[in-house]
């Protein structure tokens, strides 16, 4: 059989028209084909075998019987006693029948003398409403069948007969003028909201889909404490979505259906949805249930961050942006974004914070995470208080880590450490890669020996600065965590040999403590190598995902010690990269403003 068995002949006293069968027993079709009260009745040009059967009206647009009165839709429930074996009508997303270019669209009509049916070939002229309400059509070729009586409710389909809107109307008839007009998706489903189950939602797959329809049916017929349609919708579209509609929502159903045809944000529907699930019960983790699964596997918390993005503005050699955001059940929300002077970044990330920990779920594990410019990974943030009227330290306050921002945006990297981390799942502490104090160790030796030993974890006996060549191939290796000390340098020692070796050539090291150099044996007075040893005992048995909690206990430690300045993890910088907690990090959230 060629054609879909969907498409649908009705005729209601002495009008006929056409529709299409949305459900196993349900038919949609234009409302002034079924006026009047007179008996309809629906056949299926397809499937024959069935017959001619009885219909009734069951939900209706709303239409006043006028020619250009608004709402002209009408469902029809079909007198079975079971479904139809017929599949019904596919529909696609909903903008498609109005993408550049506009695709040729067909529809299957009833007009006079063609009881077995026509087709039609047209096109919409713009994505403009017409009075809020109809797509305007004009035919494909200038020639061929033009839409006529008989045409109303038939289906406007792609020409892979999937669904993009239905017709209701013709403009004209004449050789110069070929129009009509069709209602698309999004106007079906003002009128009949029981289309919001069948059509595509972007952001959203088929099974997710299913998910959240099954969720409000439950959501209805349960206890409804807890469950505000307005706050689940402020909740879903965050502090910069579109408020709430006059009077809000009566139900949770009606706040989802304005989610998915008002509010352009493709992730605020799935929010919703993540949300309503969590209220009714339902385990939550990443979107998607592949990826629910994977958070599932994970050894170790799944953490939540909130994420402070500084960049280079173009504006100044002062002037950058600073965006804050909240993930909350894998997806990302805005909470600020500006442009400012070096020097007023501490207080906006101050002021934001608090705000972005709110949107987080209340069990979840908060990571804040710094994604800053090279030169400033080694910038105090941890150090940085929590606010004007609370000193704690942000680094005693939550786990708080860095990454290097080219390497958060970096295809490459983000894929090859996110195979490192599967790996790092099914294992406990990671051994600490030493880049001992006044190493020999050149930056393609380093990056040899990180990939050979397929290194977890490197520690740097000096700062970025004093090490700047070695501490960069750490970046762009994937090494998921980088630890030195913010505030250590080379020992003086080493500092006076390397003086001696730039005037004398050969000279030897007097801090022989790396591959390369004269004595292999590490230097203990070195205060980076009493760092490295220090470190390495801290963390010999903590697994790499426990490592922003571990290393937050350690700055407690520090900071409640008798002499806080000389515990040696005082100023301990964690840089800390698992790509599977940041799932979105494209474009910037929000152009800066002043």
């Amino acid at each position: 059989m060629r054609g879909p068995a969907w498409q649908a002949r009705i005729t209601c006293g002495g009008a006929v028209g056409a529709g299409f069968l949305v459900t196993d027993r349900l038919v949609l079709t234009c409302a002034h084909v079924v006026h009047g009260g007179a008996p309809v009745r629906v056949g299926f040009p397809h499937a024959r075998e069935l017959g001619e059967l009885s219909a009734r009206v069951v939900a209706e647009g709303g239409w006043a019987g006028g020619v250009t009165d608004p709402g002209d839709v009408a469902v029809l429930e079909l007198a079975v006693d079971q479904g139809l074996p017929l599949a019904p009508a596919r529909f696609a997303p909903p903008e498609a029948a109005y993408t550049e270019p506009y695709p040729k669209l067909v529809s299957y009509g009833f007009p006079e003398d063609y009881d077995e049916g026509t087709l039609a070939e047209y096109q919409a002229v713009s994505a403009q409403l017409i009075a809020g309400e109809w797509l305007e059509l004009v035919t494909w070729h200038g020639h061929g069948q033009p839409i006529v009586e008989g045409f109303s409710g038939a289906a406007a389909t792609l020409p892979d007969g999937r669904v993009v809107g239905m017709v209701t109307a013709a403009l004209g008839t004449s050789p110069q003028v070929r129009k009509g007009r069709m209602l698309p998706l999004d106007v079906l489903a003002r009128y009949w909201p029981g289309l919001d189950e069948l059509v595509p939602v972007p952001g959203l797959g088929e099974e997710d889909r299913r998910r959240l329809y099954d969720l409000l049916r439950r959501a209805a017929a349960g206890p409804g404490a807890g469950r505000d349609p307005n706050r689940l919708y402020l909740d879903a579209v965050g502090p910069f979505g579109p408020p709430l509609p006059p009077g809000g929502f009566p139900s949770l159903r009606a706040a989802a259906h304005y989610l998915r045809w008002e509010v352009p944000d493709p992730h605020a529907l799935p929010r919703f949805t993540d949300r309503l699930g969590e209220l009714l019960g339902e385990r939550t983790g990443l979107p998607g249930q592949a990826a629910r699964d994977a958070a599932s596997e994970r050894t170790g918390p799944v953490w939540s961050p909130v994420v402070v993005e500084i960049d280079h503005s173009g504006a100044g050699p002062d002037q950058v942006t600073v965006e804050v955001s909240a993930y909350r059940d894998g997806r990302r929300r805005p909470v600020g974004a500006r442009r400012l002077p070096r020097t007023g970044v501490r207080a906006y990330v101050q002021g934001r914070i608090d705000e972005a920990v709110a949107h987080l779920a209340p069990d979840a594990d908060e990571l804040v995470t710094f994604v800053l410019p090279r030169e400033w990974l080694n910038e105090a943030v941890a150090h940085w208080e929590c606010g004007a009227d609370d000193s704690t330290p942000l680094g005693c306050a939550y786990p708080l880590v860095v990454t290097d921002r080219a390497r958060h945006h970096s295809g490459r990297l983000r894929h090859q450490l996110r195979k490192k981390w599967q790996k790092l799942d099914t294992g406990g502490g990671a051994e600490v890669h030493r880049v001992e104090c006044g190493t020999r160790e050149r930056p393609p030796t380093l990056r040899k020996r990180l990939w050979d030993g397929d290194a977890r974890l490197a520690g740097y006996a000096a700062p970025p600065t004093a090490a700047r060549p070695l501490f960069e191939v750490g970046l762009t290796v994937p090494v998921p965590v980088l630890l030195w000390s913010r505030t250590g340098a080379p020992c003086a020692v080493h500092e006076d040999a390397s003086r001696a070796e730039a005037d004398t050539p050969g000279a030897a090291d007097p801090c022989p403590d790396t591959p390369g150099a004269t004595d292999p044996r590490p230097d203990a007075s070195c205060p980076g190598t009493a760092f490295l040893d220090q470190l390495s005992a801290s963390v010999a048995d903590v697994p790499p995902a426990e490592l922003p909690r571990h290393i937050m206990s350690l700055r407690l430690t520090a900071e409640a010690a008798d002499d806080p300045e000389r515990h040696w993890a005082r100023d301990l910088q964690l840089l800390w990269d698992d790509p599977r907690c940041f799932p979105e990090t494209g474009a910037s959230l929000h152009s800066p403003v002043a």
